[in-house]
């Protein structure tokens, strides 16, 4: 869902700076074997071309990537025809219990499949399995438990979530058919990792395809055949992830590269500490992104009441943007897990040069989709607020939304680093500087200046939080990265 922001590099910023490639040739290198597994290993994540590492590995994340972005958009689509703005707005109004479930999923999926593969890449197979073990087991843990503390405290939560009177019937009837489904999100999301880890990203990418596929088919015959409306789209929703969890559950059961047993579901403390500190990172960035969404909604609810356009439509368009910015994001965030085993492995084998070839590869390709996307947002943004309304939608809806559309996405262009690198780190195993950059854009920018801009400027200032953030963020994140890269190139002639 993992699942960030609301796209690419700076000019001249796409490919390697100069005097991070590493010796010039003959100057040589770790001698033969040094630096990873003995011969015979034959891991690919050490020996076969990068580039079809990065297309199988990161094909089969993207697709999966963007499944799960369709869950929620295909949701959103039903929902804007079949009952209105206030049943988008009822959606974003729910989504942070989405991102609460997203941030469980990628604690232990990327925490537990970064462990995984450092593990095997340094040679110990004996306790690589542990790690897969333990975080399926707390993925079905967390993942009853997030279910029943949302069930149990549900409308105070809508409220505080920044629900209006008009909108928190349609919440109320979405949540509680959705937190049903909670379990079974983390474990796909989460246990898709640790697949696409065991080297199945073809399996990770079916998974998750059935379950969109399910939830599509079934979205269109309760909401608009059976008109059942919030409570359609929240069922359909529910089996699509039920159905990808049992696919999810099957494959752990018969792994490729380890065994898994019994003994390796037992948590261990050990192995969940390292499985959390790798993959803190993503879990404080969906945290983040769960408290952003959650002041949003609150802003756009007091502003949107002092404006023209009332509290409704703005927190309506505020879900749209976001879920279709969202699409953007799946791309670029599968992308950079598909990046993630290679990342890991090599590094843990000390092969330099295919941890930099793998991550340039993600910048670059992640920049075009984002400068793509970019184009898109600023010149078509009442098409697509169009394709999530019916006829109750007012003037004021699409007025707001094609502002708030150029806006809060003027840096998608820019926005495409912040994963990549934040990534990079947790799979290098330095967690403090992934958990770090991953907080940057929602709380050491975003959400300080969605407080301090619209005392000033009024649901203006809501707006333009959004792209100063993207920008402060990308400059951390493009200060640390080549921090980093000189520390490796050093590391390469030791």
């Amino acid at each position: 869902m993992n699942e960030r922001g609301f796209g690419g590099p700076p000019q001249g910023y796409d490919g390697s700076p100069s005097g991070m490639g590493g010796p010039p040739p003959g100057a040589g290198g770790p001698p033969p074997g040094a630096g990873g597994p003995p011969q015979g290993m034959g891991n690919p994540l050490g020996s076969a071309p990068v580039r079809s590492l990065m297309m199988k590995f990161a094909i089969p994340s993207i697709i999966g990537m963007l499944v799960s972005a369709l869950y929620n958009m295909v949701d959103q689509l039903f929902i804007g025809r079949a009952v209105g703005p206030l049943g988008n707005a009822a959606t974003g109004i729910a989504f942070p219990f989405t991102t609460a479930c997203m941030a469980v999923a990628l604690l232990f999926g990327i925490g537990g499949a970064s462990c995984f593969n450092l593990t095997l890449g340094s040679g110990d197979k004996k306790k690589a399995p542990y790690f897969a073990g333990n975080a399926l087991s707390l993925l079905a843990i967390l993942g009853v438990l997030i279910s029943a503390v949302t069930l149990i405290f549900l409308t105070p939560l809508l409220k505080s979530f920044g629900a209006t009177s008009a909108v928190m019937p349609y919440a109320k009837e979405y949540v509680k058919y959705t937190a049903f489904g909670f379990p079974f999100l983390i474990l796909t999301t989460g246990g898709g990792h640790l697949v696409r880890a065991d080297g199945s990203p073809k399996m990770t990418m079916v998974c998750n395809i059935t379950g969109a596929v399910i939830n599509t088919v079934l979205d269109a015959v309760f909401v608009l055949g059976m008109g059942w409306g919030m409570k359609g789209a929240a069922i359909a929703t529910v089996i699509g992830q039920l159905v990808s969890a049992v696919i999810v559950i099957v494959y752990c059961m018969n792994f490729k590269t380890v065994f898994l047993f019994g003994k390796h579901l037992i948590p261990s403390f050990g192995i969940v500490r390292r499985i959390c500190s790798i993959g803190m990172a993503s879990f404080f960035n969906q945290l983040a992104i769960a408290l952003m969404q959650v002041v949003l909604n609150n802003s756009l609810r007091h502003y949107g009441e002092l404006s023209k356009y009332g509290a409704d439509d703005p927190i309506a368009v505020s879900s749209i943007v976001m879920k279709v910015n969202m699409i953007v994001f799946a791309i670029v965030i599968g992308l950079a897990q598909g990046t993630q085993p290679i990342e890991s492995f090599n590094y843990g084998a000390q092969k330099y040069d295919r941890v930099k070839s793998a991550f340039w590869m993600a910048v670059r390709a992640g920049a075009v989709i984002s400068i793509i996307s970019f184009i898109c947002f600023q010149l078509f943004p009442r098409q697509i607020l169009a394709v999530f309304a019916n006829k109750d939608a007012s003037e004021g809806y699409y007025e707001f939304g094609a502002k708030f559309f150029r806006i809060s996405l003027f840096f998608t262009w820019l926005n495409c680093l912040q994963p990549i690198i934040s990534t990079f780190f947790t799979s290098i195993g330095k967690p403090v500087k992934g958990i770090f950059l991953s907080l940057t854009r929602q709380i050491l920018f975003f959400i300080p200046l969605l407080l301090v801009l619209p005392l000033f400027f009024a649901i203006d200032g809501v707006v333009f939080a959004g792209p100063v953030a993207d920008l402060l963020s990308a400059v951390v994140a493009i200060l640390m990265a080549r921090a980093e890269f000189k520390d490796i190139h050093e590391r390469e002639w030791l």
